[in-house]
């Protein structure tokens, strides 16, 4: 998918006096709607054309809807298929967007805005910034995470903006090595805490809570435990004091 950056003027001063220009990374609404719209439009004709042979054969699931589907006259059948289809890849294109991240980087701050909701760090509570798989990653200066948001945004871009404004930037999480497997019950983390990674641990395996897991990770942090999950399993860490 292709990305929009651009900087933006904006009236605070940068460390060197001039106006600081914040950097603002988002993936393109045009280039979204027109691949999503695109290949729906390709997998209405495909059903169309499926729905085509499944007529010819002696038994086949939905054979029903797809004599149905077949009986109807050219060129309306093919038309609808593919309006049908287009209809749904914009509706897939909106959810997508909604749920992409934007990240707008200037040399005081960073804002994070995902599902229409924005967080902005000051420049000085932030102490590394990293990608870790698919995910971008703020730590401030006691190793805590700030920030952990799901991220579709290229690296070499994200790495540009944060240097680009002076933030330290990693390829990779420097504390990788401190993550431990979570199970119930695990002694050492803070009060609390074991229940909410049980909740977080019941979030991950549906696929609706997906905002209710975000929610309890960062329930954790406030605790002082950092997260992290890796095919449904859940590890962690506490930062350094």
């Amino acid at each position: 998918m292709s990305v929009d950056m651009q900087k933006e003027p904006d009236a605070r001063a940068g460390q060197e006096g001039r106006p600081d220009e914040p950097t603002v990374l988002a993936e393109s609404t045009w280039g979204v709607v027109a691949l999503c719209v695109a290949a729906g439009a390709v997998v209405g004709e495909l059903v169309r054309l499926i729905a085509g042979w499944f007529v010819t054969l002696r038994w086949a699931p939905f054979k029903g809807p797809a004599e149905l589907l077949d009986s109807a006259p050219e060129p309306w059948v093919t038309i609808g298929a593919v309006t049908f289809g287009a209809l749904l890849g914009l509706f897939a294109a909106l959810i997508l967007l909604h749920e992409s991240l934007a990240v707008r980087v200037s040399g005081s701050h960073v804002v994070l805005t995902i599902r229409d909701e924005s967080e902005e760090f000051t420049r000085d509570k932030i102490r590394l910034v990293f990608p870790d798989g698919k995910q971008l990653v703020l730590l401030g200066h006691h190793s805590e995470e700030l920030a952990r948001e799901d991220c579709g945004l290229p690296k070499r871009r994200l790495a540009e903006a944060f240097t680009e404004h002076g933030y330290p930037w990693a390829d990779a999480d420097p504390y990788a090595a401190e993550f431990r497997r979570w199970v119930p019950d695990t002694p050492g983390l803070p009060e609390g805490a074991n229940a909410l990674l049980k909740a977080r641990e019941k979030a991950l395996k549906k696929q609706d809570d997906a905002e209710d897991a975000r929610e309890l990770r960062k329930e954790l942090a406030r605790l002082g435990v950092v997260v992290r999950e890796k095919d449904k399993r859940q590890y962690w860490r506490l930062p350094s004091q």
